[in-house]
């Protein structure tokens, strides 16, 4: 066993992966599905229709604003839009009345972007700490190929003062290695302090599939070379369609991506005139570049709705907006090509989308040997009424700790964002602080999904 000590501070980690587990005994990790809410956006408005798509949700303060492409005759148009959407609570949308972009015959609209970038173009709040006011959001968007032989795209830079008024960085590229037919996302990477594009390339197989790759810069002009995402042995070619990839709030050292997985041969739908079906699926990164994949099982199911059952539905927004205490909402595409095209908010508990689970019967699991910052041990957990969880702390050895024994607390129950443990003999973290130790936790119907230490 690994005696090697990893520093975790106080940050949050949550246990969506094997990362921290060292060994187990009748628990495991399980994915939690996101529970679908109210429809938010209706795409139709002359400006909208059947194709939208590649949407964004973006934080800015008190203002939550979801960027998606709205007309769409065809991928090459130059007639396509990108349209912006504004709410204070990522419940209830408007759309502002703009007034920047005629379209048949009025600028009584929301558009912010036209023309052929507006295909697949992805804003961001740019979260360097050094950018300039007139740059305070950024994105990306333009031309493509669909031939999986070929890598020579056009990805363009843009940059706005608000968010609503854009102009490119400019009249070249800035990224030209890579297929970009996708929703092509980029942030500022705050573990690398650089900026990360996700784009689209054509992975090579007995057909091509659709699959993701990334690179970085400094300074949102000089990219360097693209590196292609690396799942774990044994991973099965899927096309992702679209990657979706973000830092969690408040868990930025944890890459997440919700991929719409699409099966291009299967048709459920059959007077539907395209052939497809699609879901979501969810997986994680600790470097940006080695994916984790855990869970092959759908994230975002098509559900009982026949309507999303044709191609190209369960397309997952770009972002992450938490709109309650413990709630986190994204937002997924529906009924996409039909008069109705949709986007539903989709909901998981904050930090809460995976957890090891034990049933009944009871289980355990030892961590890694970790350094942590805070005082005080908080878990975010739920357990049924039956349920229990107990924690004790053991040395680099696993020798339990005096007074840090599962018989010196009292088992929590319950169901809590930030539950701190207690021990009754009175034994604090404070005195194993920044020291090598090992978390013991036993669970019965329960789920744990995140610890973090605070000395708050």
């Amino acid at each position: 066993m690994n005696n090697e000590a990893v520093y975790i501070g106080s940050r949050k980690e949550m246990f969506i992966d094997e990362w921290l587990i060292a060994h187990k005994r009748n628990v495991r990790l399980r994915l939690h599905e996101p529970q679908r809410q109210e429809v938010v956006l209706t795409f139709d408005r002359p400006w909208e229709g059947p194709h939208c798509g590649y949407v964004t949700a973006i934080r800015d303060g008190g203002l939550i604003r979801l960027y998606y492409r709205g007309y769409s005759p065809d991928d090459m148009s130059e007639e396509q839009v990108v349209c912006c959407a504004e709410s204070e609570d990522g419940i209830h949308f408007a759309r502002p009345r703009i007034g920047l972009f005629e379209f048949q015959g009025t600028s009584d609209n929301n558009v912010v972007l036209q023309g052929q970038d507006a295909h697949n173009f992805s804003p961001f709040l740019d979260g360097n700490p050094k950018v300039p006011a007139h740059e305070r959001y950024k994105g990306v968007g333009g031309q493509y190929t669909t031939s999986p032989h070929l890598r020579n795209g056009s990805m363009y830079g843009y940059v706005s003062t608000d968010g609503i008024r854009w102009s490119r960085t400019r009249e070249e590229p800035i990224i030209g290695d890579g297929g970009f037919d996708s929703q092509n996302v980029a942030f500022w990477d705050v573990n690398l302090k650089q900026y990360r594009c996700y784009n689209r390339y054509w992975e090579p197989s007995d057909h091509y599939y659709r699959a993701i790759q990334s690179t970085l810069s400094p300074n949102f002009t000089d990219w360097g070379p693209q590196t292609r995402n690396e799942y774990g042995k044994g991973s099965p070619l899927e096309h992702f369609y679209t990657n979706a990839t973000i830092l969690c709030p408040g868990a930025e050292h944890l890459y997440m991506a919700f991929p719409m997985r699409l099966f291009e041969s299967r048709q459920t739908v059959e007077d539907h005139p395209y052939p497809g079906v699609s879901d979501a699926v969810m997986m994680t990164s600790r470097d940006g570049v080695h994916w984790d994949r855990t869970f092959m099982e759908a994230w975002l199911r098509p559900g009982g709705d026949l309507r999303n059952w044709t191609d190209r539905n369960q397309m997952v927004a770009c972002g992450c907006i938490e709109t309650a205490y413990n709630e986190f909402s994204l937002y997924a595409l529906e009924h996409y090509r039909m008069t109705d095209c949709r986007l539903r908010r989709v909901t998981v508990r904050k930090h809460g989308f995976a957890s090891v689970y034990a049933g009944y019967g009871g289980g355990e699991f030892t961590t890694r040997v970790v350094r942590f910052a805070g005082t005080r041990l908080l878990l975010n957990y739920a357990t049924s009424a039956a349920g229990l969880i107990k924690v004790e702390v053991l040395d680099e050895h696993e020798r339990v700790l005096p007074g840090m024994s599962f018989d010196d607390m009292e088992p929590m129950y319950g169901d809590e964002l930030e539950g701190e443990v207690r021990w009754t003999s009175g034994a604090s973290l404070d005195a194993v602080k920044n020291k090598p130790v090992r978390f013991r936790f036993w669970l019965k119907d329960a789920d744990l999904y995140a610890l973090c230490t605070s000395t708050n």
